[in-house]
């Protein structure tokens, strides 16, 4: 830190007293000193400020001449009474009237102390330097009868005119003080001014608009955000007063005059809509103003956005695409020209098939092909957790929310989702009283945390997913009838693994290329694949993976027998449909169930066959 000081020096004496008192400092360049020039006493304040001093020490028509012409402090070198009487003791000896030239900023009770001084003192004070010679001037016809007792321009200009004079020496203890005291005074400043730039820069660096207002209405602080939203340099409204400036921020006088503090309010001004704290501050409790902090809500939207997109990081992201998904069966070509349709609209969807027929990958697929693809894709699996806990992870918490609450809350799947897609899986699976506050997330379009009073907004696309007939569910009073048709706005149905018999081999090797670089692709035997075309696959493209793990390590394909197709009657296919019998004989069982009063979910079982397939089974009739 520069501690650097200067000094006016009234004489020649007075500096080499300084000089007596600090002469490391001097030497060191610490203080640099200057005599007193009375031709040029106006700009010698300026002349050691652009030499870098931080402080001015200066005695009586020094220090007056130099009081607001700088920047730095100016210290005044008082002259003392023991200085003035020192002076006079001097004087005295030349037997002479005493002519006590002094500033008007000099102290000294000239009666309290004339009996003791036992001479003829006559007290001449000036206000100005043009006034000191004319104080001295008039005692010139009596030179010989008298003695000028002053500083350092009274005493030059009777020196000029032949007059004896003594100086008004400052003494040690004088100095020392007031040198002393600019040293404290330097480093004060320097750390006021080390305080008032760390909080510029605090408050110049956060997102807040702030403005403080005084007590009389003006305007007191004014941070870099406030410059731009407002858009208002600095030294066009400090000082000035609040409502002359922005007439639009009337509502922070309001709390001024109604001494009440006012949070979260929503305000329109020109260009900007705007959210407002607004706060009393006092002083020893002393109301001196208001202080009132603000943001434009597009920019806190942004910065949301920023947050949820460095959370959705972690791993709230899609990475399948059409491409990925395998489908050369004709049934699922159509599925997936579909599937992209959907993707391009910005609709909820819901996602019908049996339990590892690729839903997610098809929704991440449509997610990816939507204009939310660079947002996040969360999914969750909502048959594999309980209740309570879905609840809590969809809609998350605030801190204290429950017992086991993390410390700060935490945001739940739909906030983390805003902008992008949440993929519902097994919904059929959600319990009645969680479909309910689905229903209002879909209807509103917002959200709430447990235990929180904060209303969400929310921008997404659901993307929902089923392994059984929601309207089934419906019809059975196990789903709520208008979340089904809010959900089931766009329908996708993925056919199971049986049904698209082309894409079971492609997937098989398909499969055998990812997990192994060591089988041949091309050399799968004939009985291989005639075993694969002729399963069942009750679980579906999932369960196919698993065989495809076991052949790798066994070479040899590990099937149920019991979902395998006899084809020792493909002769009779030549003469006999056995399709159309087995579906008329379909037809009349599942009749004659049903008239006995048994429920499609009992007819199923009874069948040995998913809801899904009866219901396809009863709307081909």
């Amino acid at each position: 830190m520069d501690k650097k000081i200067g000094i006016i020096a009234s004489d020649e004496e007075l500096k080499n007293r300084i000089i007596e008192l600090f002469r490391n400092e001097v030497e060191n360049g610490e203080i640099i000193i200057d005599i007193l020039n009375s031709d040029i006493i106006d700009e010698q304040g300026q002349a050691l400020e652009n030499r870098g001093v931080k402080a001015i020490v200066a005695r009586s028509g020094g220090y007056r001449h130099t009081v607001g012409t700088v920047s730095v402090p100016v210290i005044h070198l008082k002259v003392t009474t023991p200085d003035i009487l020192q002076a006079i003791t001097i004087a005295k000896k030349y037997n002479k009237d005493i002519v006590l030239v002094i500033s008007d900023l000099d102290y000294f009770d000239y009666g309290a102390w004339k009996d003791l001084i036992n001479a003829n003192i006559i007290l001449e004070r000036f206000h100005t330097k043009n006034e000191i010679y004319g104080r001295v001037y008039k005692y010139l016809e009596k030179k010989d009868d008298v003695v000028i007792v002053g500083g350092g321009i009274p005493c030059s200009l009777a020196r000029n005119w032949g007059m004896d004079n003594v100086f008004i020496n400052a003494s040690k203890e004088s100095i020392y003080e007031a040198i002393n005291y600019a040293k404290n005074m330097i480093e004060n400043l320097y750390e006021q001014k080390y305080n008032n730039e760390v909080l510029k820069i605090i408050l110049d660096g956060v997102h807040d608009a702030v403005i403080a207002v005084n007590y009389e209405g003006k305007i007191r602080l004014y941070n870099e955000r406030a410059k731009e939203l407002l858009k208002k340099d600095r030294q066009d409204v400090i000082n000035k007063e609040l409502l002359d400036v922005f007439p639009e921020l009337d509502f922070i006088m309001d709390v001024l005059e109604s001494k009440m503090d006012k949070n979260n309010e929503i305000r329109s001004l020109k260009n900007i809509t705007i959210t407002a704290n607004t706060s009393i501050f006092r002083v020893d409790e002393n109301i001196e103003g208001v202080l009132c902090s603000f943001q434009d809500i597009s920019k806190l939207q942004s910065l949301e956005k920023k947050i949820r997109y460095e959370l959705n990081k972690k791993g709230h992201v899609a990475k399948y695409i059409f491409e990925d998904v395998v489908a050369f069966d004709p049934i699922m070509k159509d599925v997936v020209e579909k599937a992209k349709r959907i993707g391009e609209s910005d609709n909820t969807v819901m996602i019908y098939g049996e339990s590892g027929t690729g839903k997610e990958i098809i929704a991440q697929s449509i997610h990816n092909i939507s204009k939310r693809k660079k947002e996040a894709f969360v999914a969750i699996n909502c048959a594999a957790i309980s209740e309570n806990l879905l609840e809590s992870e969809l809609f998350g918490y605030e801190e204290g929310a429950f017992t086991g609450a993390i410390k700060g809350g935490k945001p739940g799947l739909f906030e983390l989702a805003h902008g992008g897609t949440i993929f519902l899986d097994e919904i059929n699976s959600v319990s009645p009283n969680l479909q309910g506050k689905l229903l209002r997330v879909l209807e509103e379009r917002e959200t709430m945390r447990i235990g929180s009073d904060y209303v969400i907004p929310l921008d997404i696309r659901i993307v929902a997913a089923t392994n059984e007939e929601l309207k089934t569910m419906v019809e059975e009073g196990r789903f709520r009838r208008d979340l089904f048709y809010r959900l089931n706005i766009l329908e996708l149905h993925i056919p199971p693994l049986r049904e698209r018999k082309k894409d079971i081999i492609p997937l098989f090797k398909h499969y055998l290329k990812e997990l192994s670089n060591e089988i041949d692709l091309d050399k799968i035997s004939k009985d291989v694949e005639e075993k694969l075309l002729n399963y069942q696959w009750p679980g579906n493209a999932r369960e196919l993976r698993n065989i495809v793990q076991r052949y790798v390590i066994f070479k040899e394909i590990d099937l149920d027998k019991r979902e395998i197709i006899d084809n020792n009657i493909e002769d009779v296919h030549k003469t006999i449909d056995l399709k159309e019998i087995n579906r008329y004989v379909e037809e009349k069982v599942i009749d004659m169930l049903s008239s006995q009063g048994m429920t499609k979910t009992e007819i199923a079982k009874m069948l040995g066959i998913s809801r899904t397939a009866l219901w396809k089974k009863i709307k081909s009739q």
